[in-house]
């Protein structure tokens, strides 16, 4: 994970952005990250089981139809890529 240094910031934003991170429980540094999160996240942007979902609702599936997807869905951990051969 990376990691980023902001220098100059003033003391007032400093002391908001600590105010914050306690109203929520949080350290500095995690408020931070979250306050980036939430600034470049991409408004409406649909994921793609939300997606999948819609589109099941739509063709009518049952809720049995439903059931045996869930039942035939691959629940095994991934495993890692090897780059080794």
């Amino acid at each position: 994970m990376k990691s980023v240094t902001i220098r100059n910031i003033p003391d007032e934003v400093h002391r908001a952005i600590r105010l914050r991170a306690a109203q929520y429980g949080r350290s500095v540094e995690a408020e931070l990250r979250t306050i980036l999160e939430a600034a470049v996240r991409q408004p409406g942007r649909v994921k793609l089981g939300s997606l999948l979902t819609d589109i099941g609702r739509q063709v009518n599936l049952t809720e049995d139809e439903f059931a045996a997807f869930e039942s035939a869905r691959d629940t095994s951990p991934a495993r890692a890529a090897s780059f080794e051969e």
